[in-house]
């Protein structure tokens, strides 16, 4: 178990390294005026191949946390786990979004400017750290 466990943790953190890093590079994109531009050329590059790096990495920290979860039980019945779960959901939805945002950035269609993009660069801190507050502490919800 704690071999899975810490893989679990291994690729989470992979996973939210690109998280975090994505939507910051949106930031500079959103800072650039002409998407024709080298530079904004070369961060959709990227942004391209840290998404597709970062869904790679989601697969097995995901794979890994069900595994924790059919094989040994962490979490079941336990109001934190389900909690857990909801942040998890948001996480994935964060990430899908990531890809629609960047989808737009390669489309040349980004309606957002960059301070909405420094909030939403703000999202995955939020996550993680309620998911982890939720593991390590086990509220009672």
């Amino acid at each position: 178990m704690l071999w899975i466990k810490s893989l679990h943790i291994v690729f989470i953190a992979s996973w939210f390294a690109m998280l975090f890093y994505v939507p910051r590079i949106f930031v500079n994109l959103a800072q650039i005026e002409s998407p024709s531009s080298a530079e904004y050329q070369r961060l959709i590059g990227m942004a391209q191949r840290l998404y597709r790096f970062g869904t790679f990495l989601a697969l097995p920290a995901l794979g890994f946390g069900l595994a924790l979860w059919v094989l040994y039980g962490i979490g079941s019945g336990q109001s934190w786990f389900y909690a857990k779960m909801v942040a998890v959901a948001l996480t994935l939805g964060y990430h899908h979004a990531c890809g629609l945002l960047l989808r737009k950035f390669q489309n040349a269609k980004n309606t957002r400017n960059q301070k909405w993009f420094r909030w939403f660069n703000e999202v995955p801190v939020l996550l993680l750290l309620v998911a982890v507050v939720l593991v390590v502490v086990k509220p009672q919800l």
